[in-house]
């Protein structure tokens, strides 16, 4: 223990001082229990973003707590996103969409972004955070998306990943395992059974899709074990990551002009 007044600024300094140059927590991964992301009653260990608002720790019009769920608005362009980041982990969510959409004819759109990092709304869109997305747009559901980033200082976040594929007959590569490794040279990767040629309409469903029509819920399991991300839609894996970095970081739930409600947002301990 420090005693006298010479020693006085010796133990202030030796005092963990918050906010000022502290390293970031370690990530976080489910052991033995579930981690419950959003408790079905406020922003507890969440906080949103937006384009144009930045960050909020309160529910409000775009993003509100209603009957046990997160409904969004889809007002404007950003997410809800996990304070903490987390690895190795077995994420699930359930989401509907709801009536609004953005006006444009084009189908509903969000997405599941993980190993979110760097700052928010470091994409070069001013929107999202450098992260691996797995799509939610209307049949291309579990297509994989590389949102690279800066750093405030204006350093590139090179997310990268790489993934088993064919290719279709339009052209665009399209999952399977097994396939030819790819790696990212700047497009998404389809996911195994994205109709080719989609016509990419206000709800339209291509001829294979496994997620449920609007209105109804559709269940997202994404597993997170090391540099491997897969993807199932409604219990049906339909897309996987390979060789992915970083392999840690938030978690997010995008806000892009369609109006969703989301729910049983967990982390479930990976299975041996």
């Amino acid at each position: 223990m420090c005693s006298g007044k010479r020693f006085l600024l010796a133990c202030l300094l030796s005092l963990p001082v918050s906010g000022v140059n502290a390293d970031p927590p370690s990530p976080l991964s489910p052991r033995n229990a579930p981690i419950q992301l959003f408790n079905g009653r406020d922003l507890s260990g969440l906080y949103t973003f937006l384009k144009g608002r930045g960050v909020r720790h309160e529910p409000d019009a775009v993003f509100r707590v209603e009957d046990g769920m997160l409904r969004v608005s889809g007002e404007g362009s950003g997410y809800i996103a996990t304070e903490q980041e987390y690895r190795d982990y077995h994420l699930s969510v359930e989401y509907r969409w709801g009536r609004r959409d953005d006006g444009s004819g084009y189908v509903r759109n969000a997405g599941v972004l993980v190993h979110g990092t760097g700052p928010d709304g470091g994409h070069s869109s001013g929107v999202w955070m450098a992260a691996l997305e797995i799509q939610l747009a209307q049949g291309c559901e579990g297509d994989l998306i590389v949102i690279r980033g800066q750093t405030d200082d204006g350093q590139p976040i090179l997310v990268d990943m790489a993934s088993e594929v064919r290719q279709a007959e339009d052209g665009k590569t399209r999952w399977q395992a097994g396939g030819e490794k790819v790696r990212y040279a700047g497009k998404q990767f389809w996911w195994s059974r994205h109709e080719p040629f989609f016509a990419e309409k206000l709800d339209t469903r291509g001829q294979h899709d496994v997620a449920s029509p609007r209105g109804e819920w559709t269940r997202v399991d994404v597993v997170c074990r090391g540099d491997r991300v897969t993807v199932k839609i409604n219990g049906v894996t339909v897309n996987e990551a390979l060789d992915v970095s970083p392999s840690h970081g938030k978690i997010l739930l995008q806000n892009e002009g369609s109006e969703i409600d989301y729910r049983n947002w967990q982390l479930l301990p990976l299975a041996e």
